[in-house]
């Protein structure tokens, strides 16, 4: 680097340009003989490195393999003399448990009718059975039902098991092309198609006066 800094004052001084090359080259030599340098350097600390790692995991090997002998050698002298005694005590504190253990008692209906599907309200209720000539006039009606984000029962605005929870107001044709079914509980399809059976009589009787 320093004949190079020569060769470029060399340079400057007399207005050669061929000395500023000269001092461009020794400049580009020094760099590539200062980067081989440096690769060998590091090179040099990651044999160190690894070799140091390597007598570690050895060093912790050995004194793992010390220390696991010594409990297996006491396991192995204690297996072979069985304990009688505690042996004996379980098997009558199990007998005691036994005996003293009471029959679990027998739900009543009331508590048999709680767990109901439609009656928990963390279940929804069962789908409706209603029929494919009902099904194709539900799915033309515009009436309002409701539903419940991540549940798969559409119901009518009434139902008792809609108590408490967030509902979303569509209308039941909606509901229909979502992919909801109605619910047992309320039985929305069979409400819903009455209404309109109703309503359509009474719309041929006014129209017939």
């Amino acid at each position: 680097m320093l004949a190079a800094l020569g060769l470029l004052v060399t340079a400057l001084a007399t207005g050669s340009s061929l000395w500023a090359w000269l001092s461009i080259a020794v400049s580009l030599l020094a760099a590539a003989a200062l980067f081989l340098d440096w690769l060998r350097r590091r090179k040099r600390q990651r044999k160190d490195a690894a070799a140091e790692a390597a007598d570690e995991t050895a060093e912790v090997a050995v004194s793992l393999s010390d220390t696991d002998e010594e409990p297996a050698d006491e396991d192995a002298a204690g297996a072979d003399e069985p304990d009688t005694e505690s042996a004996a005590e379980d098997t009558e504190t199990a007998a005691d448990e036994e005996t003293d253990a009471e029959p679990e008692p027998v739900p009543g209906p009331q508590e048999r009718a709680s767990t109901v599907p439609g009656d928990d309200p963390h279940i929804p209720p069962r789908e409706e059975d209603t029929d494919v000539a009902d099904v194709l006039l539900v799915s033309e009606l515009d009436d309002q039902v409701m539903v419940i984000d991540e549940q798969p029962r559409y119901h009518l605005p009434e139902c008792g098991w809609l108590t408490d929870k967030d509902t979303i107001p569509i209308t039941v044709s909606e509901a229909r092309e979502l992919g909801f079914t109605p619910c047992a509980r309320c039985g929305p399809d069979a409400t819903l198609v009455a209404r309109a059976r109703k309503k359509k009589r009474s719309l041929g009787r006014s129209g017939r006066e």
